[in-house]
């Protein structure tokens, strides 16, 4: 599990105007921190850090610690709002984490295997990758920064499923706990298309579309 640090202010001028004040200052990000046994708190993040710790894909699945005006908290990032066109974050929301209490969270799904799959280097298979994250419950310390799927025994035609990923100790995949109905599909390797085939497919699709139109025609 990553470790990341954030400091932020509490801020006590609210509404869209002081937010919009706060983004033209460019110093910090609006925020607020929930959950727990503590009431909403709205904050102000400062940008530097938040920033830079956006550029990474494990801080959006890690527990943070978050020091607001002195006072430390564990968090975790459960929404964050962007400027539509402006590469700018407008909001944040970070909920409060207990050690002692699981967290449900979605972490990315990193494939692996490709270069020792014979499916792909030997069979002309390509690799489908059908999910990009998984919802997982567990501790916070148990919380993983992302999992791995291993696809290099899987055979041409086949598909991984979430009960083929090995997860960490302590954790939980969400989906599998509603019955072996929920086992979806993550990953396959099917047949790769060559492209005189697909043109070949193509122009018998226009042949036949041509042959329907004269008949209609007559």
């Amino acid at each position: 599990m990553s470790d990341y640090n954030l400091t932020a202010s509490v801020r006590n001028d609210l509404g869209k105007g002081a937010s919009r004040r706060l983004r033209r200052a460019n110093q910090q990000v609006p925020a607020i921190i929930y959950g727990g046994t503590e009431a909403p708190q709205s904050i102000a993040v400062d940008k530097s850090a938040f920033y830079k710790a956006l550029e990474d894909e494990a801080f959006f699945s890690s527990v943070i610690t978050l020091s607001v005006e002195g006072k430390t908290q564990q968090v975790v990032l459960r929404d964050l709002q962007r400027h539509p066109y402006k590469p700018l974050v407008t909001h944040a929301d970070f909920l409060r984490v207990d050690a002692t209490h699981e967290i449900t969270m979605r972490v990315p799904l990193h494939i692996v295997g490709q270069d020792d799959s014979k499916a792909i280097k030997e069979q002309d298979g390509e690799l489908h990758q059908l999910a990009t994250e998984v919802e997982i419950s567990c501790l916070p310390k148990d919380l993983p920064d992302y999992l791995e799927a291993d696809i290099s025994g899987l055979e041409l035609g086949a598909a991984l499923h979430l009960s083929d990923i090995k997860v960490p100790a302590g954790v939980t995949i969400v989906e599998l706990t509603h019955g072996e109905d929920h086992d979806q599909a993550i990953a396959n390797v099917t047949k790769a298309k060559v492209a005189g085939e697909a043109e070949d497919g193509e122009a018998g699709e226009a042949s036949s579309e041509e042959g329907k139109g004269e008949e209609s025609a007559e």
